[in-house]
């Protein structure tokens, strides 16, 4: 009972926080006596708000077998909906410059955090199964996702259906990775191939996303999209794409090594965070969005660690060092996103249609995929099934959209994205208790066993037969 009570306290307090700041900001008192404030008591006000609300989402998604992640997504649609119940005060959050800047660092962190994660070796290694499974599971979710706008969404131009194909292409390797881990399954077969396309996936998706991006930023130029200049973005793309991969591999070690020498506390982090921001600002200089150079960046610094300082001892991965300021602006973009999310849309006719369309393509489309596999020992829908969540990714992909424009038609509208968000949610949700199902369908026996001994069962295991 006292642990129970103990680990209740932080919440209640969380909970307070986040009340007490809502009735701050809903206040017409506080906003005509903040006339005279600085202007940061109101950034620091919202943020209140939104991290409290993100930690309180991600507990409670976590404490019913979820991603965190979803939670912080929920937590954001439930805060932007609250004028709906009378509850108004909070719409101003969305729209804030500040906030929405800090959300976009956010979103270079996170892609620098997935590059991190990810390893050049691994995509090199991975096998043909693999090879096969990402690009399957780019083209097909990118044709039927295209299919899906031109059939739903006729009014919209081309390049509309071409960008919703784009955002059914992600898939969000942290997640399924995670519940791999959790299930003790992470060195199977199957988890092998799965993790290995879904790196290769990111890849290829952010060159699909730059290429659609790029063209359609030239279409908003009255500059008409050809094979030729597609064809130029694409190669332009893989070449940044790579190219700073190799300069990278080369550069980095002697920068890292000329930064240790200078013994300041945070010299080596504030390098790492300088080499993602570089990058991002040069991918957006070659027209390429700045995620890509942030998750290149994140692919060269793999194995980078630290040699801390003495009087911290010992060696520290550079993902150690990020996870306190990630934690602080990447829950942002997550709330952020999800407070943009306009319920009053699913109103209109067609929006709910239009989301389990996507919802049913994005499933559709990655189960395709599994029929890249290579070898009859390792189960095909497992493979499938793993590859369905969009999560982060599908989200980052969206928010890209909601900047871009072509002849003043808006290519994500609030229809639009609400409908693109529902398919988050749904293909995020789904998947943890439907691997766990597929992957326990195999073997349930030894596996109920093993549960029971609270062991891991010897399938699990890769010397297993």
């Amino acid at each position: 009972m006292p642990t129970r009570y103990a680990a209740r306290r932080p919440l209640r307090s969380v909970v307070l926080l986040l009340v007490v700041a809502w009735a701050c900001l809903a206040s017409s008192a506080w906003a005509a006596g903040g006339a005279h404030e600085d202007p940061v008591a109101g950034v620091a006000l919202s943020l209140v708000v939104v991290l409290a609300a993100a930690k309180l989402g991600g507990a409670a998604a976590v404490a019913v077998g979820q991603p965190a992640v979803l939670g912080e997504l929920l937590a954001g649609v439930a805060l932007g909906s609250l004028d709906i119940v009378g509850l108004g005060g909070l719409g101003g959050i969305a729209s804030d410059p500040s906030i929405d800047m800090l959300a976009r660092l956010g979103v270079i962190l996170l892609l620098f955090e997935v590059g991190l994660e990810s390893t050049i070796g691994e995509m090199l290694s991975v096998g043909l199964s693999s090879l096969l499974v990402a690009v399957l599971g780019v083209v097909t979710p990118f044709l039927l996702g295209w299919g899906v706008g031109a059939w739903l969404l006729p009014g919209h131009s081309s390049y509309v259906h071409a960008f919703l194909g784009a955002a059914l292409t992600a898939t969000s390797v942290g997640i399924t990775a995670r519940v791999l881990d959790d299930l003790g399954r992470s060195r199977t077969p199957e988890a092998r191939v799965i993790l290995g396309a879904a790196v290769i996936d990111d890849v290829l998706g952010l060159v699909v996303l730059a290429v659609i991006g790029s063209v359609l930023a030239a279409a908003d130029h009255g500059e008409a999209a050809s094979l030729g200049s597609s064809l130029m973005i694409l190669a332009k793309a893989v070449t940044f794409l790579f190219g700073a991969l190799l300069l990278g591999v080369r550069v980095s070690p002697r920068l890292f090594r000329l930064a240790s020498r200078l013994r300041v506390r945070g010299m080596l982090l504030a390098t790492a965070l300088c080499f993602c921001f570089g990058l991002a600002w040069l991918a957006s200089v070659v027209g390429l969005a700045p995620i890509v150079g942030a998750y290149a960046a994140g692919l060269i610094l793999e194995d980078v660690t630290f040699r801390a300082i003495p009087e911290s001892g010992g060696v520290q991965r550079l993902q150690q060092h990020l996870e306190p300021i990630s934690s602080f602006l990447v829950p942002v973009f997550f709330v952020l996103m999800g407070m943009r999310v306009e319920l009053r849309t699913f109103a209109h006719p067609g929006v709910l249609g239009l989301a389990a369309a996507l919802t049913a393509a994005a499933i559709i489309g990655k189960q395709a995929c599994a029929l890249g596999v290579v070898g009859r020992s390792i189960d095909r829908l497992s493979v499938g099934i793993g590859m369905i969540p969009r999560g982060e990714v599908g989200l980052i992909f969206v928010n890209v959209g909601l900047g871009l424009s072509v002849a003043g038609e808006r290519v994500i509208d609030e229809s639009t994205y609400s409908a693109i968000v529902i398919m988050v949610i749904v293909t995020t949700m789904i998947t943890p208790p439907a691997l766990k199902w597929c992957l326990a369908r195999r073997d349930p026996v030894t596996s109920g066993a093993a549960r029971r001994e609270g062991r891991q069962p010897a399938s699990q295991h890769p010397e297993a037969p």
